[in-house]
């Protein structure tokens, strides 16, 4: 997931949310409390899904059975081919 897909979305989430939460109280400050919690929540999952994508390739990179690469030991000289 790009942060600029997110970043519009969650722009577009919290609009429609404050408007139609104004359009059905009537209140300012309700609305505003309403959107407050959506970008909270809505920080609260990117940031769920984020720490799933990261805990994800780690657990992948553990269990690959690849061989590790190692280069030649240095030589004195500190020069190795």
């Amino acid at each position: 997931m790009y942060f600029g897909r997110f970043l519009v979305g969650m722009s577009a989430t919290t609009i429609v949310v404050a408007v139609w939460t104004y359009m059905a109280t009537g209140s300012f400050w309700q609305a505003l409390v309403w959107t407050a919690v959506t970008l909270i929540i809505l920080q609260a999952g990117y940031f769920l899904l984020f720490l799933g994508l990261i805990l994800r390739r780690a657990r992948d990179a553990t269990t690959n059975q690849d061989p590790v690469y190692t280069p030649p030991p240095l030589r004195r000289d500190g020069v190795w081919f």
